[in-house]
This record gives structure tokens, sequence and C-alpha cells, in this order.
């Protein structure tokens, strides 16, 4: 089976909550859609900020969560001075201490995380398959850089076919966005 690859860098997803506090308005301002269905880049950007340096202009995903999240990749922790444990999106058990900052104000939580490698995945589409919502998979990886990952499938009702990897991920092995990989069996 094939996959295409979305590659994700530096993002922020946040409650209408948190939003408010960070720009004094309720609702975000869409930019443009993302692959996952529902899902938007905002227009909105803050500044994330950890012990050591921060990063400006930081997309937005929306809409709003019911959890605040800042997802880095490893190279970026080291430029803020954090470290950030590898979880599944809206697992923030151990979450690093992170302060975003918007142009009204600004929030300091235990929200910031390394994205886990996975494969999003519709219901029914998963059911056909047999595949199971956290189930490992195995992507071959050809090239100058090959080799082979493991990842997890993400299953929801609405979703898009689609491998989600860090750009740290990415560039370890020459991989950019819409390249077509391969699950196998390992």
């Amino acid at each position: 089976m094939k996959v295409s690859v979305g590659v994700s860098a530096r993002h922020v997803h946040l409650t209408k909550e948190d939003f408010i506090k960070l720009f004094g308005y309720d609702n975000l301002t869409k930019l443009r859609d993302i692959s996952q269905p529902g899902l938007f880049a905002a227009e909105e950007t803050v500044t994330i900020k950890g012990s050591k340096g921060q990063f400006n202009n930081v997309r937005i995903l929306g809409p709003f969560r019911e959890y605040s999240q800042v997802e880095v990749s490893k190279t970026d922790s080291y430029t803020l001075g954090v470290i950030p444990p590898v979880r599944t999106s809206g697992d923030l058990d151990g979450a690093e201490k992170i302060t975003v900052i918007g142009p009204k104000g600004e929030i300091t939580k235990d929200i910031c995380i390394i994205a886990d490698r996975h494969i999003h995945i519709r219901k029914d589409e998963a059911d056909k398959q047999g595949i199971k919502d956290k189930q490992k998979a195995f992507i071959k990886i050809e090239g100058e850089k090959r080799g082979i990952i493991e990842v997890s499938y993400k299953v929801s009702e609405h979703a898009t076919f689609e491998l989600h990897l860090d750009l740290d991920d990415a560039n370890a092995f020459l991989i950019k966005q819409g390249d077509i990989l391969e699950i196998i069996e390992k």
C-alpha cells in the first residue's frame, strides 16, 4: 500500500479561551485549508518561547481544540531550551512548559510536545483493511537515505489518508511534502 507524505513544521493548536487571552478577540481567521478535512492554517501567528530562545511567527492551526498544544521538532527544542516528549497529538502527559505570546497577552503552560509519526486514515477505510487506531505500521523509504520507520495509525471519522512526519524526520530521509512512500509489513 502507498501513502502520500505531509511534512509538519512547528505549529500551535489553541483553545478558544487561550486564543482570546493572546489576541483579545474570539475567532481565528482562515488563511487556507490544509490536507485534513475541516482543519486550516490561520492568519494569526504567535511567538513560542523557551528558557533559551524563541520562534516568532509560528502558525496557529484551526479550528479551536479542547486543549492547547505546541508541536515542535527536536531541532527546535534545542533553540528553545526545552525537552518535550514524543507524544500523540492531545496526549500532554509530561509535556514541556512553554510560553506562547500573542499581541494582547501570553500563556505559560505544560503543552509542548514532539508529535509522533502517524498515518491518518478514515474509520470506514481502516475497518475495510482491518486497521485499528494506534496500530503500528512500517514505512519503507527509498533513495539516497533509505530506511524503514515505524509509525502509528490515527483512525478518525473524517481523514485524508496521509503520513505525517515532522521536519526532522523528513530531512533525515530526504523526504518532501507529497512524496509517495510504501507501507510494508516487517
